[in-house]
Order: C-alpha cells, then sequence, then structure tokens
C-alpha cells in the first residue's frame, strides 16, 4: 500500500482561493480585513529605515505577508538598540510591522491574499505584459514594411518624374525652362518633316493610280495637303491657301515672361496675337475707347439698353477681323503666317492624310501577302503598270516612310510640344504634374522617417518590458514556491504543487 505522506497534493492555480475557503483554511471576509491591513502597510511605510535589502525588497513588486516577515527580520538587526529586558521592542517601526504581521496571520487572511495575488499575477498581469511586449514586436515591425514601403514609393515617384521629364524631352533639372526652350525647336523640326515629305512622292503616285484605276475618279482630289507639302515643303498657311507666295510675313512674336510674384500667373507667356483679332490704325492712335455707355436715368427712360453709338468717336471703333482676311495683298498675318504643320487644323488635316495613305498600303500590302484570287487577277489585267509592277519590297519602304512622318508628328514630345503652342498655360500644368511628383517622393520621405522613428519607440518599450515580466516572473515563482510550503505544513509536510502556472 503506497504512503500517503508522500502523495502529492495538486491544486489547480485557477481555483486555489476556493480551494482555500472550502477547506476552511480562510474565511470570506478575507478581502474585508485585507483592506485594512494595507492602511496599516502604507502607514508603516512612511517611516522606513535606509537599509538596501529593504530598498531592494519593496521595489517592483507588491508587499505582501512574507515580505512583512523579511522586514521584521530585517528591523530587528536596525532596532536592536530599542529592545528591553523582556526582549521586547521600544522602537515604532517594530511595533508596526509586529502589529501588520499580526494582523495577517489572524484567520490566515496572509494565505487567501497570496493565493488572490499569485492568480492575479499568472491570470493577468504577466500575460498582460506578454501581449504588449508582443505588440510591440508586430508595431516594429509593421514600421519596417511601412518604412520599406516608403522608400520604394518615394523611389517609384522619382523614377517616374525622371520617366515623364525623358519623355518631354528634358533633364528635369528646371522643367518651366526647359519646355519653353523646347518650343523653339518645334519650326525647325516640322521644316524637316515638310522636306522628308518629298520621298512621299511614290507611294501619292500608287495610291493616285489605284484611285483612279477602281473608282473612275480624278485623282487630283486625293491627298490635297500631303500632295502639297511633298511639292512645296512646309510653307505658310497663305501660301497653301492663295497659291501664291506673301511678299511680307508678319508671325506672331513668342516672348517669354518672368515669374510672377502671384501664383495664378506664375510662368505666364505671351504668345502674342494669333491674328484671331486685330486692331485698326486709328484704335492704336487712341489711347482710350468710348464704349457709349450712358447714365441710369438715361437707360430707365428709354427703357431699354442704349448702346449711344453715335456719340463715340469713330476712329475709337474696334474691328474684328476675319482670320487672315481683309489684310493688305501679299501680307500673311496671325495665323496664315504660320507654315502649314504649325496651324492646328492643316496640321491635323496632314495628318489625316497620312494615316488614310498608311492604312491604303498597309492593305495593298496584305494583297501582295495573300493569295489572289482568279476575278482580282482578271481585274488588274488591265490595270496601269505602276500598279502591276509594285512589289512586297517597294510597298513596305513607303509604309514605313509613311509611317515615320506620323511618328514625329505624333509622339508623346510633339504632343506636348503642339500643346505648349495652343495653350501656354499647358506649361505650368505640365510643371505642377513633374513638381507633384517630386513632392510626393519627399512626402514619403519624411512619413519614412516618422516609421522608423515610431518602431523605434515601440523597440525601446519592448525593451523595457522584458525586465518587468523577469521581475514579476521571479517573484511569483518566489511566492508559488512560499504558498506551497506553507500548505504543506499543515499537512504534515506532504508535498504540495501547484499546477497550471506557466510559470
Amino acid at each position: 500500500m503506497q504512503d500517503i505522506q508522500n502523495v502529492p497534493i495538486d491544486i489547480q492555480t485557477s481555483k486555489l482561493l476556493d480551494w482555500l475557503v472550502d477547506r476552511r483554511h480562510c474565511t470570506l471576509k478575507w478581502q474585508s480585513k485585507v483592506l485594512q491591513i494595507r492602511e496599516k502597510v502604507n502607514q508603516a511605510l512612511q517611516d522606513m529605515p535606509e537599509h538596501e535589502d529593504i530598498r531592494n525588497l519593496l521595489s517592483g513588486t507588491y508587499i505582501n505577508y512574507f515580505h512583512c516577515l523579511k522586514i521584521v527580520e530585517i528591523l530587528k538587526s536596525t532596532e536592536a538598540a530599542t529592545r528591553n529586558l523582556f526582549g521586547r521592542y521600544s522602537s515604532q517601526r517594530m511595533k508596526d510591522w509586529q502589529e501588520v504581521v499580526s494582523l495577517y496571520q489572524a484567520d490566515n487572511t496572509y494565505l487567501a491574499e497570496c493565493g488572490s495575488l499569485l492568480m492575479r499575477n499568472v491570470s493577468y498581469e504577466i500575460p498582460a505584459l506578454k501581449k504588449q511586449m508582443t505588440r510591440c514586436q508586430q508595431l516594429v515591425v509593421e514600421c519596417e514594411r511601412r518604412a520599406e514601403e516608403c522608400v520604394h514609393g518615394a523611389a517609384e515617384q522619382q523614377e517616374q518624374y525622371y520617366s515623364s521629364c525623358e519623355r518631354y524631352g528634358i533633364n528635369g533639372e528646371d522643367v518651366r525652362k526647359e519646355l519653353q526652350m523646347l518650343v523653339r525647336d518645334v519650326p525647325s523640326a516640322l521644316r524637316q518633316v515638310g522636306s522628308d515629305a518629298a520621298g512621299l512622292l511614290p507611294a501619292i503616285q500608287l495610291y493616285q493610280a489605284c484611285v483612279s484605276f477602281v473608282c473612275d475618279s480624278s485623282p487630283e482630289q486625293e491627298l490635297p495637303l500631303i500632295r502639297y507639302v511633298q511639292e512645296h515643303g512646309d510653307t505658310t498657311v497663305y501660301e497653301w491657301r492663295t497659291g501664291e507666295v506673301p511678299a511680307t510675313v508678319e508671325r506672331p512674336e513668342i516672348k517669354e515672361v518672368e515669374e510672377s510674384s502671384t501664383p495664378a500667373e506664375e510662368g505666364d507667356i505671351d504668345w502674342g496675337d494669333l491674328g484671331l483679332a486685330t486692331e485698326t490704325p486709328a484704335l492704336q492712335a487712341s489711347e482710350e475707347i468710348n464704349w457709349g455707355i450712358v447714365s441710369e436715368t438715361e437707360a430707365t427712360a428709354a427703357d431699354g439698353i442704349v448702346w449711344d453709338v453715335e456719340e463715340s468717336v469713330p476712329g475709337e471703333i474696334i474691328t474684328v477681323l476675319e482670320d487672315g482676311h481683309d489684310v493688305p495683298p501679299g501680307v500673311a498675318r496671325g495665323s496664315d503666317a504660320l507654315t502649314v504643320l504649325e496651324n492646328t487644323d492643316t496640321r491635323n488635316q496632314f495628318v489625316d492624310e497620312l494615316m488614310e495613305l498608311e492604312l491604303f498600303l498597309a492593305h495593298w500590302l496584305q494583297g501582295i501577302d495573300g493569295e489572289t484570287d482568279i476575278v482580282t487577277v482578271t481585274q488588274f489585267q488591265t490595270a496601269p503598270s505602276i500598279l502591276q509592277g509594285q512589289t512586297r519590297k517597294k510597298v513596305d519602304s513607303m509604309l514605313s516612310h509613311v509611317r515615320d512622318l506620323i511618328g514625329r508628328l505624333t509622339d508623346v514630345k510633339m504632343r506636348h510640344l503642339f500643346l505648349i503652342l495652343a495653350s501656354p498655360r499647358y506649361v505650368d500644368r505640365v510643371t505642377d504634374l513633374l513638381r507633384q511628383r517630386l513632392k510626393q517622393a519627399e512626402l514619403l520621405e519624411r512619413k519614412r522617417e516618422a516609421w522608423l522613428e515610431r518602431g523605434k519607440s515601440a523597440e525601446e518599450e519592448r525593451e523595457s518590458l522584458e525586465p518587468k515580466i523577469s521581475l514579476l516572473q521571479e517573484r511569483s515563482r518566489e511566492l508559488q514556491k512560499q504558498i506551497e510550503a506553507d500548505i504543506s505544513r499543515r499537512y504534515n509536510n506532504r508535498p504540495v504543487k501547484l499546477i497550471g502556472t506557466g510559470l
């Protein structure tokens, strides 16, 4: 038969307090007594001697009954001079702590408080600190991830900035100035396109021959602008419209203005008079304009609006002219002074005709590569030699040349330059857009620094929690052993084990 004295007593830590009350080691009213004892302890702590052991004992933990016993032992040495012949101490410090110990021992109040303290440490305090430390660790990882994302985001914004600058054909050091400088190169680039258009003659002849043969119509009506540019180059719109070389060309002046202090007018460009409205010599001679404004009483009397044009000076009337018309013969003014490829309408017409020619050549090339049916062969037996003598190499060369001209007029850089020519404020929009990317990169860089700083704070907090958890676990293990030893003495030193502490 097994010796019952060696059988251990296992107690679940979460039910320790119920176990002590059920076995009448403690009473149900232990909490009210503990409140009175805590008041005595707080009063006794107000007058403590300077002692290293006491200072270490009271640091970082909740004072319980076993701490009070150690304090009494220490006071026996520090207050030894106050001890009388009967072994009693006259020191008030010693009396206060001896009273605290006596109150604890009444009805085993100390055992209930220590059990409650151990349960709270095991179930709440230690898990809460561990959970807080885990959150700090997760926050550190999250901050590092976010900081890395900011680095990639800033790099991406800068890459997009320089990529956009590359598409515009600028370096990106001074966007506004570089865009304005690019506009100066547009006329020479368009003149080169007009010169290269001379190589379109074989394609134009092929297209005209096909239209004349298939549609039985005059080929002179097809591709008028391409044929003109191919023969004459990039001339003025006036020459294209009238067929005569202008004696005088009055091109609109393009003037750059300095950046204004007003944000709304920053970087505006004076593009001059584009010929949309012109003034008479009489208007130029006059400094003031009489708009024929009448007083409110006169307008009321007439029961309507009185324009009073007759009272205005004849030389002060504005005359709005048609674009490019009603000007002296031989003078190209306003939009008529622009070249065919500079003017938006004629340039669009030129590109449309190029695309029409491109589509024709692409279909012709497909017909050469594909199988030809008997009907087509029979039909083209009477076709002109220019249609029958085309080879794939010739047509492919024509198509490549047409596509090259289309690409040079419609690529990203040229489109933006045309927009700048059409709207000076487009420079401001492009500049703001590109600067916004740099601002986003700077903002992401500041966010990265903020995330790193937050991660550093979380790491510091995590490091500060480690010693707290270690100290609380150490004191809890010590308290567990003291409770086990105390209960063991009550059962003839049978082994007692508190299970489920996780310490």
